[in-house]
């Protein structure tokens, strides 16, 4: 395989997983903010420093117990639920 044809062969690749990615999510990357953001980085340092932002702002957004307790907790309540339901309709109980 020759540098050009290698070179064409990851183009065409890259292309269609960024046509994928607007398929599966709808939107489309190279117009992402973030995207944007890279784009005007010149320098190893730019791209680092916002993605070291952005590692911070996902690692502070995980831990924030205000999000994850109440929604474990409802998961918790609809699988019991769900639970009893099978139960129910497995013994043929009359459920109001």
């Amino acid at each position: 395989m020759s540098g050009q044809s290698g070179s064409s062969h990851l183009r065409a690749l890259f292309k269609a997983a960024l046509e994928d990615y607007k398929q599966q999510t709808g939107i489309e990357l190279a117009k992402h903010p973030l995207s944007e953001r890279l784009r005007d980085c010149n320098a190893v340092e730019s791209v680092t420093a916002i993605l070291r932002e952005q590692a911070q702002d996902f690692k502070e957004f995980r831990e924030k117990d205000q999000v994850w307790k109440p929604l474990k907790k409802v998961l918790t309540i609809l699988h019991r639920f769900s639970s009893i339901v099978d139960f129910a309709q497995g013994v043929g109980l009359v459920c109001p």
